[in-house]
């Protein structure tokens, strides 16, 4: 089971939380589309910054979104440009399709402390590196010993697939180390999935990061 769906969802309320909260009752299936356009366009607009999580927190009057990055200064721009361009781009889009009318959005941007200790952020970078043509083997090693020097790791996993350094048959590769429980739901496990457009074709990436267990 842990191999075909996600480690989040069978850990919501337990050792992880929803990333969307708030008032959905009045019209759920507007407030999904919004949700999911939202996260599209700032994923899109905030490329190469080591987003790490999306939140959506929902009001009657306001629409919060807390951005986490690696990279925060980026995000915010200089005397906080950078937020105030992605939020009026945000409200246009919203507005062509019809959605965020009589709502007040405000952006929030939270800094990731250990980048390497969250699997989003990590993938991203190999992406950036597998596309860059660097040979496989050496990124998901580098990876590998950047993310298990953080102390907060107990273990990790990182899986490639594809058409490795351009071979003619697609494989899969994987390197672990230390502890992976993925079968238990109290284990504090973080996983992404990320994709590496390279000349040769797409390269999937997936990261498994296990930080200990949670008993509260």
């Amino acid at each position: 089971m842990s191999q075909r769906s996600h480690p989040r969802i069978k850990r919501i309320t337990t050792t992880s939380d929803w990333k969307s909260k708030g008032f959905y009752s009045g019209n759920y299936p507007e407030y999904l589309q919004e949700d999911h356009l939202i996260r599209e366009h700032m994923e899109k607009n905030l490329q190469g910054v080591g987003i790490a999580e999306i939140e959506i927190r929902r009001s009657p009057s306001e629409l919060t979104i807390i951005v986490h990055s690696a990279r925060p200064g980026i995000v915010i721009g200089r005397g906080g440009e950078g937020v105030k361009r992605l939020k009026e781009s945000l409200d246009k889009l919203l507005a062509k399709e019809g959605l965020g009318v009589d709502r007040k959005i405000r952006i929030e941007v939270k800094e990731v402390k250990d980048p390497w200790s969250s699997a989003r952020v990590a993938a991203q970078e190999m992406s950036i590196q597998l596309e860059k043509r660097m040979p496989y083997r050496r990124v998901i090693k580098q990876a590998m010993s950047k993310i298990t020097a953080n102390r907060s790791v107990k273990g990790a996993r990182i899986e490639v697939a594809g058409r490795l350094n351009g071979s003619e048959i697609a494989r899969t590769e994987h390197i672990s180390e230390g502890n992976l429980p993925r079968e238990t739901l109290r284990a504090d496990l973080d996983y992404a999935f990320e994709e590496a457009y390279c000349k040769f074709g797409t390269i999937g990436i997936k990261v498994w990061i296990y930080k200990g267990e949670k008993f509260n």
